[in-house]
């Protein structure tokens, strides 16, 4: 699909955690889809890289380093996207973050702030933000968050973050009803099994995991991050103009067993 008749012409597209895995993807789909994006992540030459690659095809796009648990950067990168381009359509909220899985009474206290602080504040200080600038330009918005299989269910990740998801979908339908009536959209992803950093170094921890996921899996395999980031595009574009506070499995059918 050319960005003349992309899903989001025109639009201007927040991600986070954009520097690599499903963040990256969709700002590949979304710049294909013809959004101006900002691009959130605390590795800001790989954002960098990333810019370049897509102003080489034509694409708007403006770099944000920082961490979504800083309400300060957060507040920046939004500020950012209303400033070079007047305001925010859509955003979606990537950043996560997980630690070794350990049994519930072995895990470190250390371990569980770090997942929920990323995860839960990190999606609340986005949308918080994102919300105020949708509200302020009047014209609504569309929003999503990337939760989890572990949203849902639990799983072998551990308990933090398996609380961690679940507290994204409570946010999320949350949002949702609260701002309807201003024509904001707020949507999650329950993503599954997906080619990540984060997957891969699972893998690297415990060799024998890919294989166990993808006997868990109906489809059998590990989905590639342009397919969860197809799901996040068409969220974010107006032909979801009925979709909100939905939990959108793209898990490969793992949430059917």
């Amino acid at each position: 699909m050319t960005a003349e008749g992309g899903l989001l012409a025109g639009k201007v597209l927040l991600v986070t955690g954009a520097s690599s895995g499903i963040g990256a993807a969709t700002a590949r789909v979304g710049a294909r889809n013809g959004a101006k994006l900002v691009l959130m992540a605390r590795r800001l030459h790989r954002l960098e890289e990333l810019a370049a690659e897509l102003r080489d095809k034509g694409t708007e796009v403006a770099c944000a380093d920082g961490d979504v648990t800083s309400a300060e950067d957060v507040e920046r990168a939004v500020r950012l996207a209303v400033d070079r381009y007047g305001r925010l359509d859509a955003a979606f909220n990537n950043a996560g973050t997980t630690t070794e899985p350990a049994l519930l009474h072995e895990t470190d206290d250390a371990d569980y702030d770090a997942v929920l602080d990323v995860n839960v504040r990190g999606v609340w200080l986005c949308m918080k933000h994102e919300i105020r600038a949708m509200l302020a330009h009047g014209t609504g918005g569309a929003i999503v968050n990337n939760s989890s299989i572990a949203g849902v269910r639990a799983t072998s990740q551990g308990a933090p973050y398996v609380a961690a998801k679940h507290a994204v979908l409570g946010l999320t339908k949350s949002a949702a009803a609260q701002y309807a009536g201003h024509g904001i959209r707020v949507n999650a992803l329950a993503t599954g099994l997906t080619r990540t950093e984060m997957s891969e170094g699972v893998f690297a921890r415990d060799p024998a995991a890919e294989e166990r996921m993808r006997r868990r899996n109906p489809q059998g395999r590990v989905a590639d991050p342009e397919e969860v980031a197809q799901v996040a595009v068409w969220l974010c574009s107006d032909q979801a103009s009925f979709v909100t506070g939905a939990t959108m499995a793209v898990d490969g059918g793992a949430g059917a067993w």
